[in-house]
């Protein structure tokens, strides 16, 4: 029993370090990737991109993409209140920029985090906290499907010649429907058991489906998607602004704007932040529309790296403020 146990806490601790480290490895590929494909001329012309950028365009991309995590945590506590609780507006912005550096060092660890913030100072229950994360995610994800469907529309051609896929065949169609079939059978099934697995899991659809239910009963609904679609125009916004920080980029146009954004937005949910992966994939799709290797890559280096630094910049400081904040709204 005791070996039993043992092998389980080596099996948990194991696919803990995983997590944490597979990212990373990733990340570090990717650097390895490009610095194979650059020589030293193309890095020192990457240097100078950097010098010569337009500092006041990629504070304004910043701007946008403060005022977006923001307008997240406002989005939050509205999907709060229909649950009987009442937020300080404060600590949901501090644990929303405390979530976004969590998640550099441990991806989607920030979630959790942002949860356990509210249940300690809010005293709203982790469960709840968290479910309202997850169906937050989940919207997200349905806007990011969206704009990744009209993104593939625009650059049909492009990725049409790319991956030689002219239309859906029978074997496609087949694929999904059993999918969909099995994933029906799978939630049955996780419904009917007994195993103390199956019902943690069981437990935590019900905490979602109770997270869901709380975006029902938000009054305000057209208030919530107007939050919504504004934090996605500024994503979209703070990426497409950021063309004009370079002379190489300015006339991008908008359908290798919204293929590079949805790539980059995959792939920051693939390694920590995005750390290497982000401006190699997205200099690659830029490179396809025929912007000079050295150019895209310096796109993607600042980009990712100025907003990096506002996320540890923010995230650090709200650490700091945010038990501060709270010991002085005790003692009032």
């Amino acid at each position: 029993m005791k070996k039993l146990i043992y092998f389980k806490r080596l099996k948990n601790n194991f696919r803990k370090i995983l997590n944490t480290i597979f990212p990373i490895l990733i990340g570090v590929f990717f650097i390895y990737l490009t610095l194979k494909d650059t020589n030293k001329e193309i890095r020192e012309e990457i240097i100078i991109n950097f010098k010569q950028a337009d500092y006041i365009i990629i504070l304004i991309s910043i701007s946008m993409a403060v005022i977006s995590h923001i307008i997240r945590a406002i989005r939050w506590r509205v999907m709060l209140i229909p649950m009987n609780y009442n937020p300080k507006t404060i600590n949901l912005i501090l644990s929303v920029f405390i979530s976004y550096i969590s998640n550099l060092a441990i991806p989607r660890s920030g979630e959790v985090l942002r949860a356990t913030i509210v249940n300690k100072y809010e005293k709203i229950p982790f469960s709840k906290g968290f479910s309202t994360i997850v169906i937050e995610r989940f919207i997200d994800l349905i806007i990011l499907l969206i704009i990744i469907i009209f993104a593939m529309i625009l650059n049909f051609e492009l990725i049409n010649s790319f991956l030689k896929i002219e239309k859906f065949n029978f074997i496609t169609i087949l694929i999904i429907l059993l999918t969909l079939s099995s994933s029906i059978i799978f939630f049955r099934i996780i419904y009917r058991s007994e195993n103390q697995y199956l019902i943690k899991f069981k437990i935590f659809l019900n905490e979602f489906k109770e997270g869901l239910m709380s975006t029902y009963k938000i009054k305000k609904k057209s208030y919530f998607l107007s939050l919504t679609l504004l934090i996605w125009i500024l994503y979209l916004g703070m990426f497409y602004v950021m063309k004009w920080s370079m002379i190489e980029t300015a006339n991008l146009s908008l359908e290798s704007i919204l293929l590079a954004f949805t790539v980059g937005a995959l792939s920051i949910s693939i390694s920590n932040g995005g750390i290497g992966i982000y401006p190699y994939l997205v200099s690659q799709v830029f490179v396809f529309y025929g912007i000079e290797y050295d150019a895209s890559l310096s796109f993607g280096w600042i980009l990712w790296t100025s907003h990096t630094i506002v996320v540890i910049v923010l995230g650090a400081i709200s650490f700091f403020i945010l038990p501060l904040f709270n010991m002085k709204s005790k003692r009032h």
